[in-house]
């Protein structure tokens, strides 16, 4: 059986335990992540007075799809989403997105990473007074983690490639121990790994969170992101529609692992993986450099479940720039208006950062190669907002100039109203397992990985259920901890 090794460390729990009650640190379940009306009214009435960005360690409880939509002292509400009217999607369907812009850092990343960190720290495994976490990312992820860090008291490092958004850097600066930048941009993935082997290496006592193969990062998806979508499902669809599927950039393989827990509750839905047109390595092994940020390349991840995706479709990079100046310009947004986009879906395009307008653009062309109608719905993940992309909105305002009604009529009739199936592949069970074997020349000739985990990884019947299961003895684990802490 292939599970995350849970085995408790007593001596360096020890050392954990007291860091945590010198630092005030309690840390959330799975299960208050999931429904933050467990948490207990003590740090609901703390959260009141503290920024959702704040390094403080309550903020660990806004770890949540759930949180109140504002910068400072909000509460705990419904899962925060937005539905796309057929006037800027251009089908019938109803797309529904998720929106990260409302976890601290602005992003959802701070959810994998805790579900990387977390289980190491409460078993002793991770020793915060001794050693550092390392956060391997293409952008997001490593915020998150350094953001985690800080909250659970761990030094960090962050590493990332150098041609990401100046906003993530100059964050970082203030966040992390120290930040390592490599060479590239978000589809150098091996260079990010090479930098990890250079670590692991030097003799320092570190320990490596590598998100593309961490199944913290696959499980806090799954249950908690799996949640949060069938929540949504609740509240908007009604006794006639029908649920979908599913549309994310493959990236880590975190979010798309919401797919699995929502394909166990609807069988016959999709789960259509995305990747950028430049660097078709999904589609047509491919390879080369894009522009949407975040999403990482050139590789499967390990924890990507490629048996139980349906669809591959690539999103030309030129789509999501221009769809980012037409949903920001002010041009654009009156443009949109004046085509009967409702002002108050305009008012908030400023959610889809450069991943979100990808994944919507996936659901696009999922939606029209499946001829949804009115009554399906398509739901997909903001991973971000614009906030963390204003420099390269600036770019481009220096690069091209202002930004025309002309610029924003073409971009909405070439990029969104005339989205179309072409980049695309409805997977046969030889695709899915050609998908699959892509994973060797990465994870088993190059990263210490098994031939007969990936064997069982394809052939195992249970083998990600195994994971799965593993969620409430990792709460137990919480659980104790915190006791341990004894500040409850």
């Amino acid at each position: 059986m292939y599970t995350i090794d849970l085995t408790v460390f007593e001596d360096r729990l020890e050392r954990a335990v007291e860091r945590a009650r010198e630092r005030d640190i309690i840390i959330p379940t799975f299960a208050q992540m999931k429904d933050p009306s467990l948490t207990p009214d003590k740090f609901k009435g703390e959260l009141a007075s503290i920024g959702l960005w704040d390094l403080h360690p309550r903020n660990l409880f806004r770890i949540t799809w759930h949180n109140e939509p504002k910068a400072s002292g909000g509460g705990f509400g419904g899962v925060n989403y937005l539905e796309l009217p057929s006037s800027l999607t251009g089908v019938p369907a109803r797309i529904i997105v998720l929106v990260g812009k409302w976890f601290p850092t602005g992003a959802h990343k701070v959810g994998a990473a805790f579900g990387c960190l977390v289980p190491r720290l409460v078993t002793g495994q991770f020793d915060p007074t001794t050693q550092k976490a390392v956060w391997p990312s293409t952008g997001n992820y490593c915020r998150g983690g350094a953001y985690d860090s800080a909250l659970l008291a761990c030094e960090s490092i962050a590493i990332l490639p150098e041609e990401m958004s100046k906003e993530r850097f100059e964050w970082l600066a203030n966040i992390a121990g120290e930040t390592i930048k490599t060479p590239g941009s978000e589809s150098n993935v091996k260079e990010i790994f090479d930098k990890c082997w250079e670590l692991r290496a030097s003799g320092e006592d570190l320990m490596i969170f590598n998100q593309f193969e961490e199944f913290g990062n696959y499980l806090w998806h799954y249950e908690v992101t799996g949640h949060a979508m069938e929540e949504v499902l609740q509240q908007v669809m009604g006794p006639r529609d029908r649920y979908r599927g599913l549309s994310s950039a493959t990236g880590s393989a975190g979010t798309i692992a919401s797919g699995d827990y929502m394909k166990q509750l609807f069988p016959d839905s999709k789960i259509v993986a995305s990747e950028a047109l430049q660097c078709p390595t999904l589609l047509e092994n491919g390879y080369g450099a894009h522009r949407i940020e975040g999403i990482g390349d050139k590789h499967v991840p390990w924890i990507h479940n490629a048996k139980n995706t349906d669809m591959i479709v690539a999103i030309d990079d030129n789509a999501v720039v221009n769809i980012s100046r037409l949903f920001n310009e002010p041009a654009g947004r009156e443009y949109l208006i004046g085509q009967g986009v409702p002002e108050g879906v305009v008012s908030q395009l400023d959610l889809l950062g450069f991943s979100g307008i990808s994944n919507v653009l996936t659901a696009i062309k999922a939606a029209k190669y499946y001829e949804m109608g009115e009554e399906d719905v398509m739901l997909t993940v903001l991973t971000d907002s614009m906030e963390l992309y204003q420099s390269r909105l600036k770019e481009m305002h220096e690069e091209y100039g202002e930004y025309s009604e002309v610029d924003a009529s073409a971009d909405f009739a070439r990029w969104l109203q005339g989205e179309s199936t072409d980049n695309l592949l409805e997977l046969r069970y030889e695709d899915r397992r050609r998908v699959h074997q892509l994973k060797y020349f990465t994870w088993v000739e190059q990263q210490g990985r098994t031939y007969e985990e990936i064997q069982e990884q394809w052939y195992g019947r249970d083998y990600w259920v195994d994971f799965q299961k593993q969620i409430p003895e990792m709460d137990a684990l919480i659980d104790e901890f915190n006791q341990k802490v004894g500040l409850i």
